[in-house]
């Protein structure tokens, strides 16, 4: 069985590393969206959701999803393009698979939120009136 690492160890039980844990099982969900607006290249992606989150989304990189969300057929690089400063600038775009995907993930990440928030709503009522 592989141990964690030191990192996941000293954020794991901490709202940091429940931040990361949120972060992570929705990145591919943000990536889509972003694409489903416009095309963009990786940096921008990474620039467009820390702005468009007033900071709150930050991410070091999105590569991983990207290599992922291709490698399922949901992007695809839609240009190339070679900036004056000589960088290479992959655009990607959602595929129709993409979307399609997106909106099902959608769908399911607001079933769960939405069913957390009720059952939060609860606290200190749930069990109101109960003997112990």
């Amino acid at each position: 069985m592989e141990q964690p690492s030191q990192t996941s160890k000293k954020r794991s039980g901490t709202v940091a590393g429940m931040k990361d844990g949120l972060k992570k099982a929705t990145t591919d969900m943000l990536v889509l969206f972003l694409l489903r607006q416009k095309p963009m290249y990786a940096y921008e992606m990474l620039q467009e959701m820390a702005r468009l989150s007033d900071g709150v989304l930050q991410f070091n990189t999105l590569y991983i999803a990207i290599y992922r969300l291709q490698e399922h057929g949901y992007i695809s690089p839609s240009e190339t393009v070679v900036t004056e400063s000589n960088r290479t600038r992959v655009y990607f775009s959602i595929t129709e698979q993409g979307s399609g995907y997106l909106d099902d993930i959608i769908a399911e990440y607001r079933r769960v939120t939405q069913t957390i928030d009720s059952l939060l709503s609860k606290d200190g009522v749930l069990y109101e009136g109960d003997s112990v």
